[in-house]
């Protein structure tokens, strides 16, 4: 089978030293930032009671938090939900041992003193106990989804694809993290949904880049492992950049359209596809080179006698023929 040759032709792994460095400073820094700032973990983790109330007319977010503060809540967020004229006021757990309802009921009379004329729409109380459940159960997620890929990918290219796969993985989720970190944005359940996104989107462009390789150490009587990686990639360059232009067309809009509720999610989406397309080109296959794949690795084994026709299916009159 013939492949098309491709237009483009750029010299990417021979920048992979330079892509290394790179990836390991990038990584350094996140794990600098995990260790130092750690991660702002949100009310689904933390434990707390998420109050949610409907104003008349929009509200200004700023009275809200001082009329909050002056009645002694200290840490706590507002943001607008669904409409201008809905609020949504997180309160971590209270070491007094105050109740989500008696929480619910100082907001409501807090607020009400300012504009009378608002409605509680509900209260959700998380405990400590259930936050650490969903984070415990979160990280658990991520790993089996790394496990279960590395055997995947064992079984449908090979082991050296199945650790470059996964390290390429890993390599995304710590630098999300990072940056997750650095920013200080909020870590809750639609972040752990973020993560685990990004880490299909990233095994997708993987994978394609991957089928293309072994396609081409299969047909290709010559190139080296570097040569035919760089081919592949540019061969699939048109589709994942198109994909993935277009994916952040989408998330750069939900991200300044979308409302605060939906924000780290946006973000951290934006993040992992810009880190996803740079470890499916640079990353992936780098580390398939570096752990040493060849052709005979993806070569298919022939049989023996495998031209010769079975016997065994033809009439009997014919078997013993020459």
């Amino acid at each position: 089978m013939d492949i098309v040759k491709a237009n483009i032709n750029i010299n990417f792994m021979g920048q992979r030293k330079l892509a290394i460095a790179i990836s390991v400073l990038l990584i350094v820094l996140s794990i600098g930032s995990l260790v130092v700032r750690g991660i702002n973990f949100g009310l689904d983790f933390t434990g707390g009671t998420l109050i949610e109330v409907s104003y008349s007319q929009p509200p200004e977010l700023g009275e809200v938090r001082e009329a909050l503060t002056s009645e002694g809540f200290d840490d706590f967020t507002v943001q607008t939900f669904g409409s201008a004229r809905d609020i949504v006021i997180r309160i971590p757990v209270d070491e007094s041992g105050q109740s989500g309802a008696d929480l619910s009921t100082r907001v409501l009379e807090t607020l009400s003193d300012e504009t009378p004329d608002i409605d509680l729409r509900r209260v959700e109380f998380v405990g400590p106990q259930v936050g650490q459940e969903l984070a415990e159960q979160g990280g658990l997620a991520i790993l089996y989804v790394l496990f279960g890929i590395l055997i995947y990918v064992s079984f449908r290219f090979q082991w050296r694809f199945a650790v470059g796969a996964v390290a390429a993985l890993i390599h995304d989720v710590l630098i999300v993290l990072g940056f997750i970190s650095m920013f200080g944005m909020s870590f809750d359940l639609t972040v752990v949904a973020a993560i685990l996104a990004v880490i299909g989107y990233s095994l997708n462009d993987t994978i394609v880049v991957y089928d293309r390789l072994r396609e081409n150490f299969r047909v290709k009587r010559k190139g080296t492992p570097v040569e035919l990686t760089n081919l592949s990639v540019n061969q699939m360059l048109g589709r994942t950049l198109m994909t993935s232009l277009t994916t952040m067309a989408v998330l750069i809009a939900l991200f300044y359209f979308g409302g605060e509720i939906i924000h780290a999610f946006a973000y951290t989406l934006i993040i992992g596809v810009l880190v996803g397309t740079y470890s499916s080109i640079y990353v992936a296959g780098n580390a398939a080179i570096m752990l040493g794949v060849s052709k005979q690795d993806l070569m298919v084994v022939e049989k023996e006698g495998a031209d010769q026709p079975d016997t065994e299916m033809l009439p009997e009159r014919f078997r013993n023929q020459p």
